[in-house]
C-alpha cells in the first residue's frame, strides 16, 4: 500500500494542487486534498511535482533493442523501457509477417496478457494493408482479408486481439470489419488508399480508430478530403497521433487536436531503437537504420527509405504536446491516458486518478521528466534510474 501526497495532480478532469492518493493493492482506494490521513505504509512526498495517471500506449512495436515480433522475452525487455518512461499499460503491435508467424506471436502475447495485467492484448498492424501504403511492412506478406485468414488470427489470439489495422478498400474488408467487431476486435483504418467515402463506410460499419493519422494514407486535398477528414469529423473515431516531430509537423498536430478534441490518442509507434543509440535495427523482417533518432528502412541504393516507426516514448510525446504544440497539461495528459483507455473501452478503470481506478501513476518533474512510476500499485522504475 502506498500514499503519495503533496502532488500537483493532472488528469483529464483537470489540475488539483496539494493532492494525495492512496493505493490499496492494484486500485486507488482514496484521494483528497491537503493533509493526508495518518498512514503506516509507504509514504511518498511528491513535493509539488506533477502526478498523472499511468500512460496507455495503443500502438508500439518495441524498445531497448528488442522487437515485439521476436517473442515474449523480447516483449518484456522492450516493455521495461516504456514502463520506465511512464507507460503502464500497453497494446503489443505486430508488423506484417507470414500468417503462421503471426499466429505464433499472437499465442505468445495471449499467454503474456493472462499473466501480466499491464499487457492489454495485441494489435495486428498487418497483414491486411494496401501495398501502395505499406510503409515499413514487408510487401511479400501483405494479404487481402479473406474470411479464413481473419478467422485464423482471431483464433490464435484467443480473445486477446484488441485491434487490427485494415486497408478498408481491399476485397473482403466489409466482411472482415463485421467479423472482427463480432469477435470484440477494434478495427483501425490505416495503411490505406481509401478515399473519404470508403473511410466513412468503414466507420459506419464499426471501425473506430485511425492508425497514425496522416501517415500511410492519403492526405487532405481540397477536392479529395481522404480518410483523415472522415475520421476527424466523426465523433465515433479516435485518431492515433505520433508526436515525435518527424511523423507530423507540430502545426498540423495542433490542427488535429482542434478538429477532434478529446479524440486524439498519442502513441509511440516505437520500434526496437527506442531508448537505444543510433544504429542498425530490425522491424519485423526488414532492416532499419536509425540516424539522429529517426528510423528509416535501409535502402540498397543509399536513398532515404520509408519512415520505420519511431524512437519515441510517451513522456517525450507529453512534453512535446505541452511545450511545442501548446496543449494544456490537462488535454495533453488526457491524450495519453483517458483517450486511449476510452478507445479500448477501459475508461471506467484506466485513465484517471480517482477511487476505483487502477493504481497507475507517473510522478513527473516541472519539465515533464519521469521521476517515478507505479503500475497496478507497484513501483516499476523511472527513466532516470
Amino acid at each position: 500500500m502506498t500514499l503519495i501526497h503533496g502532488a500537483r495532480k493532472v488528469d483529464a478532469a483537470g489540475v488539483v494542487e496539494d493532492f494525495w492518493v492512496h493505493f490499496d493493492g492494484d486500485a486507488i482506494a482514496a484521494t483528497g486534498v491537503g493533509a493526508p490521513p495518518s498512514y503506516s505504509g509507504e509514504r511518498v512526498d511528491a513535493a509539488g511535482r506533477w502526478l498523472a495517471p499511468g500512460f496507455v500506449d495503443l500502438h508500439c512495436h518495441g524498445a531497448g533493442g528488442a522487437s515485439f515480433d521476436d517473442g515474449v522475452d523480447a516483449i518484456e525487455r522492450a516493455l521495461a523501457v516504456h514502463r520506465a518512461h511512464g507507460t503502464t499499460r500497453s497494446v503489443i503491435s505486430l508488423v506484417a509477417n507470414p500468417l503462421e508467424d503471426l499466429e505464433s506471436s499472437l499465442a505468445g502475447i495471449a499467454e503474456l496478457t493472462r499473466r501480466d495485467p499491464l499487457v492489454l492484448g495485441s494489435h495486428l498492424e498487418g497483414p491486411f494493408l494496401a501495398a501502395e501504403r505499406k510503409g515499413a511492412h514487408n510487401p511479400a506478406y501483405l494479404l487481402a482479408p479473406s474470411p479464413p485468414a481473419v478467422d485464423r488470427l482471431i483464433r490464435a489470439a484467443d480473445g486477446t486481439l484488441r485491434q487490427l489495422t485494415l486497408a478498408v478498400e481491399l476485397p473482403g474488408a466489409p466482411a472482415a470489419i463485421t467479423r472482427l467487431r463480432e469477435a470484440g476486435v477494434l478495427v483501425a483504418v490505416g495503411h490505406t488508399e481509401a478515399d473519404e467515402m470508403q473511410a466513412q463506410r468503414a466507420f459506419d460499419a464499426g471501425a473506430s480508430l485511425l492508425t497514425h493519422v496522416f501517415n500511410a494514407m492519403r492526405g487532405i486535398g481540397h477536392r479529395d478530403p481522404g480518410p483523415v477528414v472522415a475520421a476527424l469529423q466523426d465523433e465515433r473515431v479516435t485518431a492515433e497521433l505520433i508526436l515525435d516531430g518527424v511523423h507530423v509537423h507540430p502545426d498540423v498536430a495542433r490542427l488535429v487536436f482542434r478538429a477532434a478534441p478529446g479524440r486524439v490518442a498519442l502513441i509511440t509507434d516505437a520500434m526496437a531503437a527506442a531508448g537505444e543509440p543510433d544504429g542498425r535495427y530490425r522491424l519485423g523482417s526488414l532492416d532499419v537504420d536509425v540516424t539522429g533518432g529517426v528510423a528509416r528502412l535501409c535502402s540498397p541504393d543509399g536513398a532515404l527509405g520509408s519512415i520505420a516507426g519511431s524512437t519515441l516514448t510517451l513522456d517525450g510525446a507529453l512534453a512535446r504536446a505541452v511545450d511545442i504544440v501548446g496543449l494544456s497539461p490537462t488535454d495533453a495528459v488526457a491524450a495519453l491516458t483517458l483517450v486511449p483507455a476510452r478507445a479500448l473501452g477501459l475508461d471506467s478503470s484506466l485513465g484517471l486518478l480517482e477511487p476505483g481506478y487502477a493504481a497507475d501513476a507517473v510522478l513527473l518533474s516541472a519539465d515533464w521528466l519521469v521521476d517515478e512510476v507505479w503500475a497496478a500499485g507497484r513501483r516499476v522504475g523511472s527513466a532516470l534510474g
